[in-house]
């Protein structure tokens, strides 16, 4: 959980820091089922980075709640079609996402 409108900085790593993004398609992909989802939960992201291997996002939220149904919904619909493309099976994710909160600097 989280404090509503205060941002989170949202990190996820691969597997065994294995690639989670294989091709510039699945970028695109996530940063597609990132909008949507964020849209849904009622999330605004400020800013991502997606590297081979793991993510970072700068994501505020409206509800407590709000930031961990993105990140379920997310991670689920992307693994669905990284397993599915790839025709691989297993996780994908080194567990669950990690976040902390952000201050700003004067």
């Amino acid at each position: 959980m989280a404090l509503p409108n205060v941002p989170l900085h949202i990190i996820q790593r691969g597997n065994n820091r294995q690639a989670c993004f294989y091709a510039g398609k699945d970028y695109r992909f996530y940063l597609d089922w990132l909008r949507e989802y964020a849209d849904k939960s009622g999330c605004h992201v400020h800013a991502y980075v997606l590297m081979t291997n793991h993510v970072h996002l700068l994501v505020s939220a409206e509800r407590p709640e709000a930031s961990g149904t993105l990140m379920k919904a997310l991670g689920q619909r992307y693994v669905q079609y990284v397993n599915r493309t790839y025709r691989r099976s297993g996780t994908l994710w080194e567990g669950r996402f990690r976040s902390c909160l952000t201050q700003e600097v004067q």
